[in-house]
């Protein structure tokens, strides 16, 4: 994908608030003094009288945007995923969650792709927290064009979302009239020895190991799993009724993820083998972003491995 334009989610995400700015007078954008890293500051530069700087202290804007919602507005809260999710859980399940507020939370830098900023920055629970809490969707864009997309739906829809949108460049591989559902997955490649369920920066990767598994005569079916919660339920019981074997891919801990979110949906309507690449039970480390991806097994390479390994070839 050397030729392919590349472009971090985080820039889709200040692209996309800057445009819907526009038009919705009713959205306001909140960051945690992350301005610059979150890429909010280009929907502050253009509208600043809706932009609010709430300082280092997550919890507190998690409150301020939960009043923003109660007086008809729809905020965005930004800051990273390990902020968003981590510090501020309490106040994201208590004064959002339980409330059913119409807050939307921009979580940046998620993942081990945060690279040099280490173990600290690097989170890989965040789908885990925010999926666990009533009535949140969670979402992870795979590229710019569904990132921008996925950021429009999300203020069209009513209730609480969390977005993890990534720090590092990615491919992009949409066309641009590609449409954006909450809750649908995608399939991108088709075949049945075995089907390929990824979300996020990982699905180029999948995409990249269905190419190398076709070379070997092995047809997966790859898809996109933007939306972990609500699950595109009938998607994955469809591959695993026609595919008989799932690999679940994600920047993400292999608990509490896309992966246990798909295996607890076919152990119940249609068991069949799983297996789960991801983070393991195990934290992060400094390090450039594409070493680390190598290293923690979310790669192309890996991921035929595991699913040569699945199907015992």
């Amino acid at each position: 994908m050397a030729d392919v334009k590349k472009i971090a989610t985080r820039d889709s995400y200040g692209s996309a608030l800057k445009e819907l700015g526009a038009t919705a007078e009713n959205l306001v954008v909140l960051d945690a003094d992350l301005a610059g890293a979150t890429k909010t500051a280009t929907f502050q530069k253009a509208y600043p009288e809706r932009h609010f700087d709430c300082g280092i202290a997550e919890a507190n804007m998690t409150g301020v945007a939960a009043g923003l919602a109660t007086m008809g507005l729809v905020p965005f809260a930004s800051t990273f995923a390990m902020f968003a999710a981590g510090r501020a859980f309490e106040q994201v399940r208590n004064t959002i969650g339980y409330p059913h507020l119409n807050v939307k939370i921009g979580a940046t830098h998620g993942g081990i792709s945060v690279g040099e900023d280490g173990a600290s920055h690097q989170c890989c629970e965040d789908f885990a927290l925010m999926r666990s809490i009533p009535g949140m969707t969670v979402m992870c864009p795979a590229d710019d064009v569904e990132a921008r997309q996925m950021v429009k739906a999300a203020y069209e829809m009513e209730g609480p979302v969390y977005m993890r949108f990534g720090r590092a460049a990615t491919p992009v591989f949409h066309s641009e009239d590609f449409k954006f559902e909450i809750g649908k997955g995608e399939v991108l490649r088709d075949g049945t020895d075995a089907a390929i369920i990824a979300n996020g920066i990982m699905v180029p990767e999948a995409i990249e190991a269905g190419n190398m598994l076709a070379e070997a005569g092995i047809q997966v079916r790859v898809i996109n799993m933007a939306t972990i919660k609500p699950l595109d339920e009938e998607l994955v019981l469809k591959a695993a009724r026609e595919c008989g074997k799932l690999v679940t891919v994600e920047e993400h801990s292999v608990i509490g993820g896309l992966g246990e979110a798909v295996c607890a949906l076919v152990s119940e309507k249609s068991p069949v083998p799983v297996k789960r690449v991801g983070v393991n039970d195990e934290f992060g480390h400094s390090g450039p972003a594409a070493a680390l991806l190598a290293q923690f097994g979310l790669c192309a390479d890996n991921i035929v491995k595991q699913t040569k390994a699945l199907l015992g070839k």
